[in-house]
C-alpha cells in the first residue's frame, strides 16, 4: 500500500466502493427499487437521507440500484468491446493482406457515424432490453478498440521475438496470445478505463433519451430524466446521479493511469 500513489490510493477506494455497492445493492439499499415510500420530492431526512424523486420512491434506494445497472452494463460492454476488438485487430495485424485492408475499411464505416445516432436507429428498432444494449454498446465500441490494438499489434508484429517465434514454426494464434498480447497490454490497460468511462456516459445518456434502461429499472441516467424537472423548482434529487458518474470517472481514470505506469515501468520486450 505505500507504494501507491495517494492519487491512485483515492481512485481505488471510491473505484472500489462503487463496485461493492454495485455487488450488494439488494442487501445495502434501505428500500425496493419501485417501492413508493413517502411524498413527491421530499427533502432529506432520517428516513430518507437523499429525499425522494418524483413519485416519491427513496432516492438513495434508487440511486443504489441504478449504480448497480450502470456499473454491470458498462462492465459487460467493455469486456465485449475489448474480447472482440483486440482479438479481431491483433487477427488483422498478423494476417495482413486483404483480410487486413477488408477489416479496417468495415471499422472506418461503421466509425464514420456518430455512435449515439447509431444506437439510437439500432435500439429504436429493436426492444431495448439489457442484452441488446450491452450488444449494440460493445460493438460500437469495439471499432475504437480494434484501432488501438491493430496499431499496436503492427508495431509489436516486426519484433525479433515475434519473427522468431514465426520461424520456429508458431501458428498465428500463439503469436497473437503468447507474443503479442502480452506486450500490448499497457496501452489496451489504459484505453479499457477510457472506454469503461465511456461506457458509462453513453448507458446514462441513452436512458436520459428514453432508448436505454426502461421504468422502473433504474439508472443513474434514468434518474437524471426522472427528476429534471425538480431542478426548476431548486431541488437537487437530478444532481446526486450527475456527481456519481462524475466521480466514477474520475476514480477509474486515476486507477487506469496508475495502472498504466506500473505495467510500462514493469514491461520488457521479449527479446
Amino acid at each position: 500500500m505505500k507504494n501507491i500513489p495517494l492519487a491512485a490510493l483515492i481512485g481505488l477506494s471510491f473505484t472500489g466502493l462503487y463496485f461493492f455497492i454495485a455487488i450488494f445493492a439488494p442487501f445495502i439499499a434501505p428500500y425496493g427499487m419501485a417501492d413508493i415510500v413517502g411524498d413527491v420530492w421530499e427533502p432529506s431526512s432520517a428516513e430518507h437521507w437523499l429525499g425522494t424523486d418524483n413519485i416519491g420512491r427513496d432516492l438513495l434506494s434508487r440511486m443504489i440500484y441504478g449504480g448497480r445497472t450502470t456499473i454491470f452494463i458498462a462492465t459487460a460492454g467493455t469486456i465485449l468491446s475489448f474480447v472482440t476488438g483486440s482479438i479481431l485487430g491483433f487477427a488483422a495485424a498478423v494476417i495482413g493482406g486483404w483480410v487486413d485492408q477488408m477489416m479496417s475499411r468495415f471499422v472506418d464505416l461503421i466509425m464514420s457515424i456518430p455512435s449515439l445516432i447509431f444506437a439510437l436507429v439500432v435500439l429504436s428498432v429493436m426492444p431495448v432490453t439489457v442484452p441488446v444494449l450491452i450488444i449494440v454498446m460493445g460493438f460500437l465500441d469495439s471499432t475504437r478498440v480494434f484501432r488501438l490494438a491493430r496499431a499496436v499489434a503492427v508495431d509489436i508484429n516486426v519484433m525479433d521475438y515475434v519473427e522468431a517465434a514465426k520461424l520456429r514454426g508458431e501458428g498465428r494464434i500463439w503469436v497473437i496470445f503468447r507474443e503479442i498480447l502480452p506486450n500490448a497490454l499497457s496501452p489496451l490497460v489504459a484505453e479499457m478505463g477510457l472506454r469503461f468511462i465511456f461506457m458509462v456516459l453513453f448507458v446514462s445518456t441513452l436512458s436520459f433519451l428514453g432508448l436505454g434502461v426502461q421504468p422502473p429499472e433504474a439508472d443513474w441516467g434514468g434518474i437524471v430524466k426522472e427528476n429534471k424537472d425538480g431542478i426548476v423548482y431548486g431541488i437537487g434529487a437530478a444532481l446526486y446521479p450527475a456527481v456519481a458518474i462524475a466521480t466514477l470517472a474520475i476514480s477509474v481514470n486515476l486507477v487506469a493511469d496508475w495502472v498504466l505506469n506500473r505495467t510500462t515501468s514493469l514491461k520488457g520486450g521479449r527479446g
